[in-house]
């Protein structure tokens, strides 16, 4: 708490909540936190967070942008290593997605839920920068689709736009089936992956 206290009179105090509240979520839900509760687990006055975060919704904004950015930089090391085949890569970067799905079960039923995702403008007030963080992750798989046909390891007639959205929507299942313990086990994600991969690499549009 002492620390906690030390790194707001530093002018810490937004990155110190932030780490405390992705602490608290994954130890007891998003249901546990509430900036009331952050104050007093940093050890500053409960009106101390308020000169960061103008309410929750303000706060559960941040730590979507934050689990986008951890995901996007997962990705980009991914997408970015040359020495990798592309098809690899591609399934490491499917990997990458399902082990932060299962590794972060709180922050990703956040960053993916409608709390952050419904439409208003005093929603969208907060989470622009959140969701701008979202659309890059995507467009990583878009990347590696688009490179994946010009190799010719997809067919040409695809539409890799599609393809990404077709993907992502089978991790976000995969992810969320095994995180409910439903249908699939943890271990069998890696060979489920490939699976689903070579299905679309074979793959053709529906005329």
């Amino acid at each position: 708490m002492t620390n906690a206290s030390n790194d707001y009179h530093h002018g810490n105090l937004r990155h110190s909540l932030i780490e405390a509240s992705l602490d608290l979520i994954g130890r007891e839900g998003l249901e546990a936190l509430s900036l009331r509760r952050l104050a007093e687990m940093v050890g500053v006055s409960r009106q101390a967070p308020y000169h960061h975060f103008r309410d929750k919704q303000a706060l559960l904004a941040a730590l979507g942008e934050r689990g986008f950015m951890q995901l996007n930089r997962n990705l980009q090391h991914v997408v970015d290593d040359e020495s990798t085949a592309l098809d690899e890569r591609l399934y490491q970067a499917v990997i990458n997605y399902l082990n932060f799905a299962l590794d972060n079960p709180a922050l990703y039923g956040l960053m993916f839920g409608q709390i952050l995702w419904r439409d208003g403008p005093e929603v969208h007030r907060d989470t622009d920068d959140f969701q701008r963080y979202a659309k890059d992750c995507f467009r990583q798989y878009v990347s590696l689709f688009d490179q994946l046909k010009r190799d010719g390891l997809v067919p040409p007639s695809d539409n890799t736009l599609r393809l990404a959205q077709l993907l992502w929507a089978a991790m976000h299942g995969l992810a969320k089936l095994a995180s409910d313990g439903l249908f699939m086990k943890r271990e069998d994600l890696a060979d489920i992956a490939r699976y689903t991969l070579a299905r679309f690499r074979h793959s053709a549009p529906i005329q």
